[in-house]
């Protein structure tokens, strides 16, 4: 599978490219900025992008959802309790002394158990609502490895004091659905390095 990693944006978001190497169909996981960076890696590995995927809808994640959208012609999918912040983008990052573009609405909501493939491969959907009530992480199993937003993070977890969260809630999330996969898969957050859930089940302070 081709994979790659992007740091975008001012707050360094973990942009995820991911494509099939024989049918070059691929997918954008938190076009949050950047977005000539992004086209660069999409050109390289010549691949028609085919979603976009939002993990949740904080501005930071979702800033450059309008240049991807029109530069790949991709459907572009969240999950329903997140879709209302897509329109709040240019406003909260003018409170964070930042500039942004409100997104495009949806073309798809995700949901739990959803399958999104991508050429001869899949990733399924699981909703871990906790940091934000839409928050999703995105489980490819043929490859042990899964993008989990702003959900987990190595030796950490989101941010729980925003709108829409909840601390009691994050960790259930993360006990029931992340905690729940093989130790060896590794866990790709929405900023910062990636981790094992092996390695957070022993070692994560927050459990």
């Amino acid at each position: 599978m081709i994979f790659e990693q992007i740091a975008v944006g001012p707050l360094s978001v973990n942009c995820y490219v991911l494509g099939c190497e024989k049918s070059h169909d691929g997918i954008v996981v938190d076009p949050g900025g950047d977005v000539e960076l992004i086209k660069q890696a999409v050109r390289k590995h010549g691949l028609k992008i085919s979603s976009i995927i939002n993990t949740h809808g904080h501005f930071d994640h979702v800033g450059g959802n309008l240049q991807a959208v029109e530069s790949f012609g991709a459907r572009l999918l969240i999950h329903q309790a997140d879709a209302y912040l897509l329109g709040t983008v240019a406003e909260v990052a003018r409170m964070y002394g930042m500039t942004g573009e409100n997104s495009p609405e949806p073309d798809e909501f995700l949901y739990d158990g959803m399958d999104i493939t991508f050429g001869a491969y899949a990733l399924k959907v699981l909703h871990t609502p906790g940091h934000t009530q839409g928050g999703c992480c995105l489980y490819i199993k043929k490859e042990d490895m899964i993008i989990t937003g702003d959900t987990l993070f190595a030796d950490s977890i989101g941010r729980s004091d925003l709108p829409g969260g909840s601390h009691e809630q994050l960790l259930d999330s993360i006990r029931t659905k992340l905690f729940s996969l093989p130790d060896n898969v590794t866990a790709y957050p929405g900023h910062g390095p990636e981790t094992t859930i092996g390695h957070e089940k022993s070692c994560n302070p927050y459990f």
